[in-house]
Formats: structure tokens, C-alpha cells, sequence
């Protein structure tokens, strides 16, 4: 069985962050583990406080990892203070895993800030560099490009400028524009689209957590890159499509329809 590392903050209301990278893990039949690196206390309305987990806590749950396991692809994602950044930095830099997926959340559904906006600096300078593949939205890929983004165009120039701050792969996801649900991937040379019918509902929460975990999962599972960011992104749309209406805001995505009705399909092999 495959094993996928998240590095996240904890969402208690079980549809983003470190509980969503677990179910989604589930769902493509890898094994998960987790780094805690916040404690959010959050619902499907609103994020009511974040308390940061001390840094020598988080690197001693990743060398509790490492150590022990052997890691076939890591998916980060909130990482709210420099300080933090800089902690998981050097643990990328110390055991040098595969397939780094890196979501760099910065708000929650409902707007709220999960990201320090004067860590961003700390993020382009010493986490970026390890991505084998970074997964903004539009936001975010603003906040990290430094500008603004309206159309296709605008979304390939700043996938060019992320990547040159060392990248290896950028993915600017285009659920916050108009239209149909567009995600551009450039590796440097060449750019592909991913499209999607844009499915109306409210139900959206957690879903860049969900995304990037389930390219990460099948980047462990042996895929390649396109085929990883594809699969995914039929998976994202399932789950948006069949999300539940669970909360007074926005409620999550079904992280388990298909295997609810299909078993799994590309996931590990069962021995009896």
C-alpha cells in the first residue's frame, strides 16, 4: 500500500484541511498520515481561532514519519506563520521526499485569513522551491504572482511567474472565475487545461484540500503528473457534485461517493 503524508492544519468540522487530505486518502485506497501544524476551530459559517502548534512539535511529527516510514508523496497545505514554514522547509530539505504537493491556503471558504499575510514572503522564499507542484486558486495565485488575474491569459502569466520562483510545476485552479471550472497546468514548457462544468451549489467547503490530496494520492500511486492533476480533477468534481448540505454555511464535498457505489477502482491491491 502507498503511503501519503499530509501536513496541514485541523479542521474539526471534518470537511477541509487535515480531515479532508485523511478521507480523501481513504478514497484512492493510500494510506494516510498527518502533521498537524494548527488547530483551527472552525465550521461550515465562520473560523472562531487558530492556535499554531509549537514548531519543534511539528518537526518531531515529521521525523516521527520519516523515521519510520517510507513516504510516497507529501500534500501540504495551511501553513500559517513564517516560523512554520521555515520548520517544514527544513525537514523537505532534511529527508528529501517525492511528490510534494504544496496548496497554499490562505483563506478559509467563508474568507477568514489561515495564513499570516506577511508570511507569503517566507512562503515564495523557502517552501515553494520544494513543490513538485503548487495547486493556487485565483487568490491566491494573485497573492503569490502579484497580480491580477481576469482571464485564461492572465492565469498562464502568473503560472509562468510562480514557477520561476522554483517550482518544478504550477496548477492555477480557476473555480473562482466565470464560466466553467478551467484549471492550467504549466511545467515549465508547456501549459494544459483541465476543464469541468461549474456545478452550482454552495457546498464547496474544503475542496482545494480535497484537489491537492487526491493528486498527491495518485502521484503515489504511480501516475504522471497530467494524469494525476486528470483523475483528480474527476474525483474534485464528483464530490462537489454530489456534496452535502451539512452546516448552516458551506457545507463539504462527498469524499466517498464513488466508493460508496464503486469499491475502489485504482487504489491498492488487496491480498487475501
Amino acid at each position: 500500500m502507498k503511503k501519503v503524508l499530509t501536513i496541514a492544519g485541523s479542521d474539526c468540522s471534518g470537511g477541509a484541511g487535515i480531515q479532508a487530505d485523511l478521507k480523501t486518502f481513504s478514497a484512492h485506497g493510500v494510506f494516510g498520515m498527518s502533521v498537524i501544524v494548527s488547530v483551527v476551530a472552525e465550521n461550515t459559517s465562520r473560523v472562531i481561532d487558530i492556535q499554531d502548534v509549537r514548531t519543534d512539535m511539528i518537526e518531531k511529527q515529521i521525523d516521527a514519519v520519516f523515521e519510520d516510514i517510507d513516504v510516497d508523496a507529501v500534500k501540504i497545505g495551511m501553513l500559517s506563520q513564517p516560523n512554520c514554514m521555515e520548520a517544514v522547509a527544513g525537514k523537505l530539505k532534511q529527508y528529501a521526499p517525492a511528490n510534494i504537493v504544496l496548496d497554499p491556503v490562505m483563506y478559509a471558504k467563508n474568507g477568514c485569513p489561515l495564513m499570516n499575510p506577511d508570511a507569503i514572503d517566507t512562503l515564495i522564499e523557502k517552501v515553494i522551491p520544494f513543490a513538485d507542484l503548487l495547486t493556487p486558486n485565483i487568490p491566491e495565485a494573485e497573492k503569490i504572482a502579484g497580480m491580477q488575474i481576469h482571464n485564461v491569459e492572465d492565469m498562464k502569466k502568473a503560472a509562468a511567474a510562480i514557477h520561476r520562483m522554483g517550482c518544478k510545476n504550477v496548477l492555477v485552479k480557476g473555480g473562482h472565475a466565470a464560466g466553467s471550472a478551467l484549471d492550467l497546468l504549466f511545467d515549465g514548457e508547456r501549459f494544459y487545461t483541465f476543464d469541468a462544468e461549474r456545478i452550482e451549489t454552495k457546498n464547496t467547503h474544503g475542496t482545494g484540500c480535497t484537489y491537492s490530496a487526491a493528486i498527491a494520492s495518485n502521484l503515489a500511486l504511480g501516475c504522471s503528473l497530467q494524469e494525476a492533476v486528470r483523475r483528480a480533477k474527476e474525483y474534485i468534481t464528483t464530490a462537489i457534485r454530489h456534496s452535502l448540505s451539512i452546516g448552516k454555511g458551506h457545507g463539504p464535498t462527498h469524499h466517498f461517493y464513488e466508493l460508496y457505489h464503486n469499491g475502489l477502482k485504482n487504489g491498492a491491491e488487496i491480498h487475501e
